[in-house]
């Protein structure tokens, strides 16, 4: 089995709705790193020199390869981030190699079972 991983950088405020779309489309599970930083074309406003940046947090999913376009798909749908700027960025990575993953790929198989 192939892996891709998802990597989104959401607003914090968005990180629930991302982490439950994501696995309503077929991600399994998730690490999330909290208060990240980040800048966009715009620099942060300042105001006596402290950031006035929303935080973001970076969300990390292991999907399987022919999920992962969709799952892409539907976190930037959903949490808006063509439609309005600043919201955050998704992108996919190839994975070469995972370990720990077993009990992933059973339920995965499982469920290619199910539906033939």
């Amino acid at each position: 089995m192939h892996f891709k991983l998802i990597i989104a950088f959401v607003d914090e405020n968005k990180t629930d709705l991302v982490l439950d779309t994501a696995r309503k489309h077929g991600a399994k599970g998730a690490t999330v790193i909290n208060h990240a930083r980040g800048e966009g074309i715009k620099q942060a406003k300042t105001f006596f020199g402290l950031a006035l940046e929303a935080p973001r947090d970076v969300l990390m999913f292991l999907v399987e390869e022919h999920l992962s376009r969709h799952i892409l798909e539907q976190i930037a749908r959903t949490a808006e981030f063509d439609s309005k700027p600043g919201t955050g960025i998704a992108f996919k990575i190839d994975v070469e190699d995972a370990i720990g993953v077993m009990h992933q790929v059973k339920e995965l198989t499982n469920e290619l079972v199910n539906d033939i």
